[in-house]
């Protein structure tokens, strides 16, 4: 399974494959024939109370914010199937606005993708 993130401002490229939006918001500066994305997954992003409350205090919250956001993907599993499924046909590319590489929800996704729970 092949599958790479990438802020939605940097270039597209070939190798970026299946291209998927998973902002819950449309990214800021970004005009929609422009996007070159060729799915908008908003279902699988943090709830907006969820969102809302991890950036009053980004800091502070991240271990938190990690916890809740995997429960919220638990309800998810068809769409986390999916992505595996495109993951596995080729590669993707997972396409957010945030700025903070390290702390924000694609890297939880990932991490979900990349070891999920079995029942």
């Amino acid at each position: 399974m092949t599958i790479y993130t990438k802020r939605i401002y940097e270039e597209v490229s070939e190798k970026d494959g299946k291209r998927i939006l998973v902002d819950r918001l449309w990214p800021r500066g970004i005009k929609k024939e422009n996007a070159h994305i060729d799915v908008w997954l908003k279902e699988i992003t943090p709830s907006n109370d969820l969102r809302k409350w991890y950036h009053q205090d980004i800091e502070h919250r991240w271990d938190e914010f990690r916890l809740k956001y995997k429960a919220e993907l638990e309800q998810q599993q068809a769409h986390l199937e999916q992505l595996r499924q495109w993951g596995q046909q080729g590669p993707v590319t997972l396409l957010t606005a945030v700025k903070n590489e390290d702390h924000n929800h694609l890297t939880v996704l990932l991490e979900v993708l990349n070891h999920p729970v079995s029942s």
